[in-house]
């Protein structure tokens, strides 16, 4: 086991990806099992997400779908990767963040992006308009405040119980995000793997910039992606093939779909342009065996310096998505993860 590795902590983030033929009741249950089962299998933390008007994503309400796995959970970390506060008024953050942290003490990670709805109809309907996005280092700077006491925006209000709590908080970026995260002293998520080169570019002008605060006295970086673990290259590379062409779908149709079976994705007839975004979809991303993804994680965390990963895979058939987590985590050495897997 490589010692970068052994150094390094593995979370995962789950979308609550719908699939064909089943409903977003069942993608939310399957967010909550699969939390389950990592927790036994020792990754660090476990996150959720969020997306507004997705068919093909089911959480969109990050801290609600956050309560259900915290409870359903006993040592794992659980939080949101993230809540994209430019969709939200600060107080309400730090109102729901307070809870949760009351309620599931030491164990709460507050995620938080910077991205409004994905269309224009969307945003009207969460009240945003794409401007809102490049208010977030002042929104952020008002959540933080509702945490230590010092927001000044509404003299005499208190945002309870979050008001004298510590909920770490994250920064989920790429390129500007990561220098907002640098100016607050936070921890940087950046992603992802496919644009190795902006990733890391992001990442060294982040410890450049970084200026020490109550949350954070150093630069800590988590860096995001899809890694796929099966018995043979080929058959991980067959993981990725769902996701890879429900992207391809919205870049071309404007709609993120629900997952379908492998089978059913090679046997499409592509159109030019589908067949590019697929393609481009299916590059830059770590699988294969357990040697091979860990050798890849080997030099991405050398290149990086990250001190985490979060793993972000999706695929259509969850027990084989399961697997990878099983074989990921016994590949990298987790504490618990040889009690259920076969010698």
């Amino acid at each position: 086991m490589s010692s970068v590795i052994a150094g390094t902590r593995f979370s995962v983030l789950d979308r609550s990806r719908t699939r064909e033929g089943q409903d977003g009741a069942q993608a939310l249950r399957d967010t909550v099992r699969l939390a389950q089962e990592l927790e036994g299998l020792g990754y660090h933390r476990f996150w959720v997400s969020e997306h507004h008007s997705v068919p093909g994503v089911a959480g969109s309400a990050p801290t609600v779908l956050a309560a259900a796995v915290a409870a359903a959970t006993r040592t794992i970390r659980v939080g949101t990767g993230g809540v994209m506060l430019p969709n939200h008024q600060p107080m309400v953050v730090a109102e729901q963040f307070g809870v949760l942290e009351s309620l599931f003490p030491d164990r709460i990670d507050m995620g938080l992006g910077r991205s409004v709805g994905f269309t224009d109809g969307i945003r009207r309907a969460l009240g945003r308009d794409k401007e809102d996005a490049g208010r977030f280092a002042e929104q952020l700077d008002e959540l933080l405040g509702w945490f230590d006491g010092t927001q000044r925006a509404h003299p005499q209000v208190h945002a309870r119980p979050a008001e004298g709590l510590r909920v770490p908080p994250y920064v989920l970026a790429t390129g500007e995000g990561a220098a907002i995260a640098a100016a607050a002293g936070l921890p940087l998520v950046v992603g992802d793997l496919r644009g190795r080169a902006r990733m890391l570019a992001a990442i060294d002008g982040y410890r450049a910039a970084f200026r020490p605060s109550a949350w954070a006295e150093e630069p800590y970086v988590v860096v995001s992606g899809t890694v796929a673990v099966a018995d043979s290259e080929a058959a991980a590379h067959r993981l990725l093939l769902p996701e890879a062409w429900s992207l391809a779908y919205s870049r071309t149709h404007g709609v993120f779909p629900p997952l379908l079976p492998p089978e059913r994705i090679e046997a499409l007839t592509m159109t030019e342009k589908e067949r590019e975004f697929y393609e481009a979809g299916l590059r830059g991303h770590l699988y294969g065996t357990g040697e091979q993804v860990v050798d890849a994680l080997a030099e991405l965390v050398k290149e990086s310096g990250a001190q985490e990963v979060l793993v972000t895979t999706s695929t259509y058939d969850q027990a084989a998505l399961l697997d990878s987590f099983r074989g990921l985590a016994r590949a990298v050495g987790l504490p618990a993860a040889g009690a259920d897997l076969p010698a």
